[in-house]
């Protein structure tokens, strides 16, 4: 069985990548096409990252993926119930910014709280089995 050692920097940068493309797709929102892209790479990152043999890595991957996913959830309900959602708020442009707004808000400062927080952690050598 051999063993590999991953750098604290390559540990940081996992625990960073995921939480970025969130924000990214997000801020992409308006431009639906963009979007979709970031959130179809924002799955292949996430299936790689939350597997990290570091589990810390896992950790930061995992919260922002609940973010992200929770909001593409209240996106499908939106969609689906778009009319009468968009009649209570005056309009389909309305209930655009008020989906974006509060994706905004609840992607965009926890993401770069965590970001800030994956850069402040003493990330150590990470011994890893390989099999």
């Amino acid at each position: 069985m051999t063993s590999q050692v991953l750098s604290p920097q390559s540990q940081r940068r996992a625990a960073r990548l995921f939480t970025r493309l969130c924000i990214v797709s997000v801020l992409l929102l308006p431009a639906f096409p963009l979007f979709f892209l970031g959130i179809a790479g924002s799955i292949f990152i996430y299936a790689a990252a939350v597997g990290h043999p570091n589990p810390r890595v896992g950790e930061y991957v995992r919260h922002s993926g609940y973010r992200l996913y929770g909001l593409i959830g209240v996106l499908a309900i939106v969609l689906n119930v778009g009319h009468e959602a968009a009649d209570l708020l005056g309009g389909g442009w309305t209930l655009f910014l008020a989906v974006w707004l509060l994706a905004v808000v609840v992607v965009v400062p926890l993401g770069v709280r965590d970001i800030a927080r994956a850069g402040r952690e003493a990330w150590l050598p990470f011994r890893h089995d390989m099999k």
